[in-house]
């Protein structure tokens, strides 16, 4: 992602935390199980041979959404107001594109195709297993909250499109829709 691109995740963000506080909050048992303990620790993206660690992402003191530190391009991020993968509801992870001298992590995200698998290792010795149902190309103008962080799934999300250089940003978000494989 670009340096100055952060608005656009914010925006989201702000959306589906107002989407989950219309909804009532969400599910109540979600703070009464184990899993309020437990954290995704890595993604796997076999089909793009990426295997990465993974870090919290909050919010900031301004109420934006944290992103992974340029200076750790290897590392993708899981929001921490979303679910923990493998539990009921959205669980988004924000990883960058690149760098302003190399590829980052979700770099070859725009590559998924329907049916590929995405693994997410959690610290309680599980791995919640995924099946991509879509990518999508979006203006971050039109980036849809209401799908990213109220719908149940994995949601991967990146800067993509072409960049703006008068901005510093690219102008589209790259997100992958995945399901939750039953086991």
């Amino acid at each position: 992602m670009a340096v100055s691109s952060r608005w656009v995740i914010v925006a989201g963000v702000v959306t589906g935390l107002a989407l989950f506080a219309a909804n009532g909050g969400g599910d109540d048992r979600k703070a009464d199980t184990p899993s309020s303990t437990v954290v995704p620790k890595r993604i796997d993206i076999p089909s793009l041979r990426l295997k990465a660690p993974l870090m919290k992402l909050g919010l900031d003191d301004a109420g934006d959404v944290e992103l992974p530190p340029f200076d750790r391009p290897t590392t993708a991020g899981w929001y921490t107001g979303s679910a923990v993968p493998g539990d009921p509801g959205a669980s988004v992870i924000i990883g960058h594109v690149d760098t302003k001298t190399a590829p980052a992590v979700f770099y070859r995200l725009r590559d998924l195709r329907r049916g590929a698998v995405v693994k997410v290792e959690r610290s309680d010795g599980k791995t919640a297993e995924y099946e991509v149902d879509s990518v999508e190309r979006v203006p971050k103008d039109r980036f849809p909250a209401e799908r990213v962080y109220a719908e149940d799934g994995l949601r991967l999300i990146t800067c993509g499109g072409d960049f703006d250089w008068s901005h510093h940003e690219y102008r589209d978000n790259i997100i992958v829709y995945a399901s939750l494989e039953q086991t």
